[in-house]
């Protein structure tokens, strides 16, 4: 996969983020960077949440609509 690739799903990706986790910032989105650690770790932070609880709702949210976790991230390439 390439940069530009990354940069295109990513960029997707964020709409989508923002419609489920609202508190969000920019500056959240640019330190998150297509990192799912680091989107937990956000969400975690800004919604109030416990560890847990955040990663509950990513994997909720991951497997919604057919999306395929692994095609969401690109951390691990």
């Amino acid at each position: 996969m390439n940069k530009d690739t990354i940069e295109g799903n990513w960029k997707q990706l964020k709409g989508k983020v923002k419609e489920q986790w609202g508190k969000l910032t920019d500056d959240d989105f640019d330190v998150i960077a297509g990192k799912r650690d680091q989107l937990l770790g956000r969400i975690q932070e800004r919604h109030g949440i416990s560890r847990d609880e955040a990663e509950k709702q990513v994997k909720e949210w991951e497997s919604r609509d057919g999306r395929t976790p692994d095609a969401l991230w690109y951390e691990k390439y």
